[in-house]
């Protein structure tokens, strides 16, 4: 099996965990929304047409470093992989720390807070965002020096 493919493929079920909630709450299933937050809701209201972007992005986030960690990773998008690993960790991560911060009390918001919402935030969506993260960009570290070599060998090809 190669370096990095069970990091990717870690990384391609959590996100299309994520990919497939959203969308069955596009296609207008309501199991689990409490757990987003009336923020939230009230924000995307009657637009949950919005997704289906979402859920393609997701799912593509998801699949292309292990369909590219076969047939080459192409100009640029190793390093968008890099930027969407850090960004799902730094979300994931952020969301999950306070949520449970909050949750055993020793964050009190001002304004109270959705316990329903909090909950889903800290024991669910926020921390499956920073496996997916996390199991991408160790995915991409241990592909480091295959994609080294690639790039290299590319240079060469392209000089000769």
């Amino acid at each position: 099996m190669r370096r990095g493919r069970v990091a990717f493929a870690l990384a391609a079920v959590c996100g299309l965990l994520h990919a497939a909630v959203s969308a069955y709450w596009a296609a207008g299933g309501t199991a689990l929304l409490a757990t987003l937050g009336e923020t939230i809701l009230t924000a995307v209201g009657d637009s949950t047409w919005l997704l289906w972007p979402v859920t393609a992005v997701k799912t593509l986030v998801a699949v292309l470093p292990l369909v590219f960690e076969r047939t080459g990773w192409p100009p640029l998008t190793r390093a968008l992989a890099w930027l969407a690993g850090a960004v799902l960790v730094l979300w994931g991560g952020i969301n999950t720390i306070t949520g449970n911060l909050v949750l055993s009390g020793i964050i009190s918001p001002a304004g109270g807070y959705d316990r329903d919402a909090m909950i889903g935030h800290a024991w669910l969506w926020d921390p499956l965002f920073l496996i997916w993260g996390l199991a991408l960009l160790v995915g991409l570290w241990r592909t480091r020096a295959a994609a080294r070599r690639t790039a290299m060998i590319t240079n060469v090809q392209t000089k000769a």
